[in-house]
């Protein structure tokens, strides 16, 4: 008795989920950029920012060259974003929006119009004008969308949210839409480099019982760059930083899901990894 009344609590709540996730998206969710058809042979590597990603760069270039390639964040600030010319770039932090004073995203922007080969720069929806006026005049540049609106609920309701793009797994950060946008433009197989989610293990507490993270990269961060991030985590408490990883962490589970029934493999190349939801390969195997 006692089960039956946990199931059908537990129904209840994923329909309470569904419809405020329905909710959500007639409010929040813009119509996105349509979907890519491509062939099964199709790849793409998504190039996180991790530590993980210097030894593919270091040892594995040619394996990086011999597919499409999906950089993120401020990877254009580093060097090697001038030999990786990666053809997708994803933004989805506010900061790259309403950042104007911050001297890092002020270089990321002029990079971005300077790129000299054919580069497609997914954006959220509503941030779709102010990208199309960053990136001016660069005509190397195409300006893309996705929607940020998170799902929770029937993960039957969530995957045709999914193939509509009206929403995704909720987005802790930038690898949650890289991925859902690399299925929705078509690619088979994903790779994920530089994906090494090792924060855990740089998380703690100073004597002043101030959150303290070091989030490493496969490039140096500036001095400004370490203070904003710094910054950024005043205020908040522990539990909340590991609530959001929690957040994180679960999502990649849902998008793990949501390619199987889809077709699509996801393959994490990142040594040492802590994402334990995707098939993990060596580079060396491959």
């Amino acid at each position: 008795m006692s089960m039956s009344l946990e199931r059908i609590a537990g129904m209840l709540s994923r329909l309470c989920e569904s419809a405020a996730t329905l909710a959500k998206v007639a409010v929040r969710s813009r119509r996105p950029s349509p979907g890519v058809r491509r062939d099964a042979s199709s790849e793409v590597v998504i190039l996180g920012n991790g530590p993980g990603l210097r030894d593919a760069i270091d040892n594995h270039m040619e394996f990086l060259m011999g597919r499409e390639r999906m950089a993120v964040n401020f990877a254009a600030n580093a060097p090697e974003f001038r030999v990786l010319v990666p053809s997708f770039y994803v933004l989805a932090d506010p900061h790259f929006f309403d950042g104007g004073n911050d001297a890092n995203v002020d270089l990321l922007w002029r990079n971005l119009r300077s790129v000299e080969h054919d580069m497609t720069l997914y954006v959220p929806c509503v941030r779709y004008k102010q990208a199309c006026e960053a990136v001016r005049p660069s005509a190397r540049v195409r300006v893309k969308t996705f929607n940020l609106t998170p799902s929770e609920g029937c993960d039957c309701l969530s995957h045709i949210l999914y193939d509509a793009g009206l929403a995704m797994p909720r987005p802790r950060n930038v690898l949650i839409p890289s991925i859902m946008t690399a299925m929705r433009e078509g690619f088979k197989t994903i790779y994920i480099a530089g994906a090494d989610h090792t924060w855990s293990r740089t998380l703690g507490v100073d004597e002043h019982n101030r959150v303290v993270s070091v989030q490493p990269h496969f490039y140096k961060d500036s001095d400004s760059e370490q203070k904003r991030v710094n910054t950024e985590y005043e205020g908040y408490h522990l539990h909340d930083i590991l609530y959001s990883l929690y957040v994180a962490f679960r999502s990649y589970h849902k998008i793990e899901a949501y390619a199987v029934c889809r077709g699509v493999r996801i393959i994490n190349i990142t040594p040492g990894s802590m994402i334990d939801a995707f098939c993990r390969k060596s580079l060396d195997s491959l």
